[in-house]
């Protein structure tokens, strides 16, 4: 039974290598990383190792994937900036909200953490620890909720 399931995982990580592949994406080491990826990783997850990294070439773009050992995920641009911080089922970094988000939020949803911000074209869009999605504008302005 020990053989099998340990078959069936190694299987299963050589197929989904496979698949990253053709998918553009490239596993890296840590030090391969631009700098700010990594100083933002260890001014914000001190002391978390980083389980893997990966290159990802995304419609012609170079993007940066990397988890931590905690479940943390975190995108990064081609130079390293932060695109998207998944903390999973805890708070993200507070110093990366933006004040006037993380001011809505502790009014609008007491008692509710951020565990996901992600920058898009238009602005934010979070996610709380009740599993309410809300997207902000360029300018601050909530314009929808998604449960």
């Amino acid at each position: 039974m020990k053989k099998t399931t340990l078959f069936l995982a190694a299987l299963f990580c050589m197929m989904m290598q496979t698949v990253s592949t053709f998918a553009g994406d490239k596993l890296i080491t840590p030090e391969q990383l631009p700098a700010a990826a990594m100083t933002f990783i260890q001014e914000n997850f001190p002391g978390v190792a980083i389980s893997f990294a990966k290159k990802d070439f995304d419609n012609g773009r170079r993007n940066y994937e990397v988890h931590l050992n905690n479940g943390v995920e975190l995108d990064f641009d081609k130079k390293g900036n932060w695109d998207k911080v998944d903390c999973q089922y805890n708070p993200v970094p507070a110093h990366i909200v933006p004040a006037h988000i993380a001011d809505y939020v502790k009014a609008t949803y007491p008692g509710t953490e951020i565990v996901k911000i992600d920058k898009e074209r238009y602005g934010y869009k979070i996610e709380l620890s009740n599993d309410l999605e809300l997207k902000f504008n360029k300018k601050g302005m909530l314009f929808d909720i998604d449960d």
